[in-house]
């Protein structure tokens, strides 16, 4: 149910080169045991330095580009359901111009949300409220009806909007819940065609804006292109032993529901 069973495979469902892996633990060796002296330590971080610099500019760049992408109307007039009852996709920009959409991975036959969604969104959940300084909402929709959203939520200890698409097709508009037609091989996910999806649901985030009373679609982004979005992977990627997912069935089969990680205690 939570991908937890897919050999090389990542919550995002793309194929791990698991080779790259353990070549990547070898070099995480190798790299322990370079001991070298302060000034030999700052002529190799001086060097990275350039390397990140060099990233963060082009960084910028891709930034620039998104933000300048197309927009496409939205002509569909999407309905949710959600703690205020029925609501419609520009009720739910509540007064700003910009609206950021988290597909949570929740299908309507599970009793829990996926768990590597759930590690996205104790990260996002105190974020909100600084986005809305800046003329954005957040919120977060899933195809699972909203009961089971809403005990799932205060389990977690939530305080994001949490909406159901359940009698919606904003999901399969979005391309993150499919088919058991769509699983076998016919799946339209990352804007890749005949695309093979483990689940019936997938991750990923939409960009709205709302402008003269009219929604338009500027952006969504999926897979691996999340990763952004996760703080914890950005710190795991400044130590020393990074990410140390090489011996996992998949990238993300550590994390753990945030009331679970006792049980591995």
């Amino acid at each position: 149910m939570l991908l937890s069973n897919l050999n090389c495979t990542n919550i995002h469902g793309e194929s791990n080169d698991c080779k790259t892996f353990e070549e990547m633990a070898e070099m995480s060796k190798t790299h322990s045991s370079n001991i070298v002296s302060r000034e030999e330590w700052l002529k190799a971080r001086l060097e990275l330095l350039k390397k990140e610099k060099s990233l963060t500019k082009t960084r910028d760049e891709l930034t620039h580009a998104r933000q300048n992408m197309p927009w496409v109307k939205v002509e569909k007039d999407y309905v949710f359901d959600g703690s205020d009852g029925k609501t419609h996709l520009h009720e739910l920009f509540e007064g700003k111009s910009q609206l950021i959409v988290y597909h949570f991975m929740f299908d309507p036959d599970w009793d829990v949300g996926c768990k590597s969604c759930s590690s996205f969104a104790d990260q996002y959940d105190p974020t909100i409220i600084h986005l809305a300084q800046r003329d954005v909402t957040m919120v977060t929709i899933s195809k699972a009806p909203l009961e089971k959203l809403d005990a799932f939520k205060k389990r977690m200890g939530w305080k994001f909007k949490w909406l159901s698409s359940f009698n919606s097709d904003f999901n399969s508009d979005f391309h993150v819940s499919f088919t058991d037609d769509e699983i076998a091989g016919k799946a339209n996910y990352n804007f890749e065609e005949n695309t093979t999806f483990p689940e019936r649901e997938a991750p990923g985030m939409s960009i709205f804006a709302l402008k003269d009373g009219q929604v338009y679609h500027t952006y969504s982004v999926y897979a691996r292109g999340m990763e952004d979005f996760l703080t914890v992977y950005r710190f795991l990627d400044v130590v020393p032993k990074g990410r140390d997912e090489d011996n996992l069935s998949f990238g993300m089969d550590w994390i753990k529901l945030k009331d679970n990680y006792a049980e591995s205690r």
